[in-house]
């Protein structure tokens, strides 16, 4: 699609709120509903995200919450990829559907972490980006079955991986910002780790 004509403000800022708005959807909550489970935020950690409805019991609940997770980060992204947009606005628009998840308007602002989300913001960014990031989450899961280690590790890898293989540019603070924002939303499972305290993975509530 040609945008060349629209006022590169307007697109940026339309695109953003439209990301946002796709963001919103809390797809842990809609689908534990569609499968007859309780509310996420209700139980184990209170996330809503794909690690706490596993911890439902319901394994394909929790595959399906994480696929749609990541899409809705993913997909707004490689459709402004695929329209040519610059780098700032793609950026933008990664960022809004990111925030969209943690603080969705649909849910009262009560969203979850962000970390597939994010992860479908770093594949729409540059597919071995989001590769290579998940292959730090999927090492220190495996090593050491925390979900919440294994997401600060990715998150910290992230604007170091974006920098380093394609240089400094909006994407990089993009990352950064991203890094930052799940950092900041692990608070109570850094605190967790530290004392001994954290749920691993498949754990049930």
């Amino acid at each position: 699609m040609n945008l060349s004509e629209f006022d590169p403000r307007a697109v940026l800022a339309l695109g953003t709120l439209a990301a946002y708005l796709i963001g919103s959807l809390s797809f842990a909550v809609i689908v534990s509903r569609l499968f007859g489970l309780a509310d996420p935020r209700s139980y184990g950690s209170g996330n809503p995200g794909a690690t706490n409805v596993l911890r439902s019991g319901n394994k394909g609940a929790a595959v399906l919450t994480l696929l749609l997770d990541a899409l809705k980060g993913y997909v707004p992204v490689a459709i402004a990829q695929s329209w040519g947009l610059d780098a700032l606005t793609v950026t933008a628009i990664g960022l809004g559907a990111f925030i969209g998840h943690l603080w969705p308007v649909f849910f009262k602002f009560e969203g979850g972490k962000g970390v597939a989300t994010a992860a479908g913001v770093l594949f729409g960014f540059a597919p071995a980006l989001g590769g290579l990031v998940l292959l730090v989450w999927l090492g220190m899961a495996v090593v050491f079955r925390y979900s919440s280690l294994a997401a600060l590790s990715a998150a910290l890898s992230a604007p170091l991986i974006q920098c380093l293989g394609w240089g400094w540019g909006p994407a990089t603070v993009g990352c950064g910002v991203m890094s930052a924002l799940l950092i900041w939303r692990h608070a109570a499972n850094i605190r967790k780790l530290l004392a001994g305290q954290e749920s691993k993975l498949g754990q049930k509530a």
